[in-house]
């Protein structure tokens, strides 16, 4: 038996390892029990505004909706960040994210869903610029990619069993009251979150001699650099490839598809893909804190790319594993695509350029998201084509222009 203070060494050494600290700590306590509420219900959307007589529009609507106001939220998320400080600021992200439960909550209509998700959806997008910058400023730049690594792998926790839990819920009381009591458990972890933050996260110290945070988005793109900008290129291409299909997986694989998929299986089949996700986190983390991170993000892009294809042969629960297995390992580079952009960004303006750098690319790709509604009443095989060659275009443009950046550089 190991002596209590070698074990105690053993577990710090860990915790260096994988870049664990006080703030950090409180910050995935966070992610974890807001994202496991959000994605309860989240991932059945679709079919609750189907279910509340929405239609298909309503779903491409939230689908673009959803990456419109990420874009939106980007940039004041950083602002913010910058301005009131990690701590403060995640507060006001919760309490926005909780306010649009309760519309869902309380109003059973899909228009009430889509006012509700302008505040829930907030919640991810918003928070994002605050949760890196936190990294950034407390893990030195040889374990950012591990520090962004572990918000990854605990984000993955919710995303996996989330939707299990969202689809007992369904299978016991159907798709309308389930969806809104998943919405109510929502709320609960989302106080409990705010109380959890408050306690670990601690203060920003104030160095009156840094810049003030920067307003304008114009001004910000005059300090984004040639390097920045061709990843962020690619990065468009490639999530116009994700977000065509993104809203449609659920219906291809609930009624499309030969051999339809329960709402179990459906959740178990995200459980899988998050599980091989978090498999993959902390020794590509490794690996890319101490190689180049360019290898690490095209092989991510080829993963993206090669998943709506792979769906179009998949017409039963048994094929469709092996395609969300496919779909956990695009998340093979995507810490390492986070914090390059992390490093790319100016000392002083990293949450305000990370938000910079999402409201660019979610403005432009909310257009894939309400397009790919418009595919999808072609056919769901026009669709994932479609998605297939946008995929294909952004991993191109990145391996011919993207930099390579290693943790020396």
């Amino acid at each position: 038996m190991q002596p209590i203070s070698q074990s105690t060494s053993q577990l710090q050494k860990f915790a260096g390892f994988i870049g664990l600290r006080k703030s950090i700590v409180g910050m995935l306590g966070m992610v974890i029990l807001v994202g496991m509420g959000e994605r309860m219900a989240e991932r059945f959307l679709p079919l609750y505004l189907v279910a509340l007589g929405g239609g298909v529009f309503s779903v491409g609507l939230l689908n673009g909706l959803s990456n419109l106001l990420s874009a939106l939220y980007s940039f004041p998320g950083g602002y913010l960040s910058d301005r009131l400080g990690t701590k403060r600021a995640l507060l006001v992200f919760n309490l926005i994210a909780g306010f649009g439960f309760i519309i869902v909550i309380v109003i059973p209509a899909w228009q009430a869903v889509i006012i509700g998700a302008i505040f829930f959806l907030s919640w991810s997008a918003i928070s994002l610029p605050a949760t890196m910058s936190l990294v950034a400023k407390v893990l030195p730049l040889n374990k950012r990619t591990m520090g962004v690594s572990m918000v990854s792998l605990v984000r993955r926790i919710p995303m996996a069993i989330g939707p299990v839990l969202g689809g007992v819920f369904i299978s016991i009381w159907g798709i309308e009251l389930g969806v809104r009591l998943a919405f109510a458990v929502a709320l609960v972890m989302a106080v409990f979150a705010i109380v959890l933050q408050q306690w670990l996260i601690e203060d920003d110290k104030k160095d009156h001699k840094a810049a003030a945070p920067e307003k304008s988005p114009i001004k910000l793109i005059r300090l984004m650099s040639p390097a920045l900008k061709n990843l962020l290129i690619s990065d468009i291409l490639v999530r116009f490839c994700e977000q065509i299909p993104y809203a449609f997986v659920v219906l291809w694989c609930m009624e499309k598809i030969n051999s339809p998929v329960s709402a179990w299986q459906f959740g178990v089949l995200t459980a899988i893909e998050m599980t091989t996700a978090a498999l993959i986190y902390i020794p590509v983390a490794y690996f890319a804190d101490k190689l180049s991170k360019k290898p690490f993000v095209i092989i991510t892009f080829i993963f993206f790319s090669l998943f709506p294809l792979s769906l179009l042969f998949c017409q039963s629960f048994t094929l469709l594993i092996p395609a969300f297995i496919l779909r956990g390992l695009k998340e093979f580079g995507e810490p390492t695509r986070k914090a390059l952009i992390m490093d790319l960004a100016p000392e002083d303006r990293k949450a305000a350029m990370f938000g910079l750098y999402y409201l660019l690319r979610d403005i432009i790709v909310s257009v894939a998201a309400f397009g790919g509604a418009f595919l999808w009443l072609i056919s769901p095989t026009v669709n994932f084509l479609s998605a297939f060659v946008f995929g294909l275009a952004g991993t191109t443009w990145f391996v011919l222009r993207g930099k390579d950046l290693s943790a020396k550089s």
